[in-house]
């Protein structure tokens, strides 16, 4: 992970990025990911930016293992891209290892197709 063009004071994005990619990661091979499965990987980033907060917290409170780890790993994709938002709005690109660059891929191209919870315009 790295975060370029790095200013003083701005480092904990790159600390942040490397932690949030470790949990992904763990959730990806709990939950049986292929990261170069571009079609899988595109289906789950829909999913994740259509679940809403009571989809959420469904599947966070599911006693299914594999639903939980879901709940978990799209609550983490959430962190990913607030984080990379942040970065970018002090001009700091952050980046991660490729289950980040995988994931974060699918989720803007499912964003930019049109992917939102229900109720949230673009």
């Amino acid at each position: 992970m790295q975060a370029t063009g790095t200013m003083s004071g701005f480092g904990h994005y790159a600390r942040t990025a490397d932690e949030l990619e470790r949990e992904i990661v763990k959730r990806g091979i709990a939950i049986g990911i292929d990261w170069q499965d571009q079609a899988r990987m595109r289906a789950l980033a829909h999913r994740a930016l259509s679940c809403t907060s009571d989809c959420m917290m469904k599947l966070l409170r599911s006693p299914l293992r594999h639903e939980k780890l879901t709940g978990e790993l799209f609550a983490l994709s959430e962190l990913m891209l607030l984080n990379m938002r942040q970065s970018a709005e002090v001009g700091v690109h952050t980046h991660g290892g490729p289950a980040w660059k995988a994931f974060g891929r699918a989720l803007y191209e499912e964003y930019d197709a049109g992917a939102r919870p229900p109720g949230v315009e673009a």
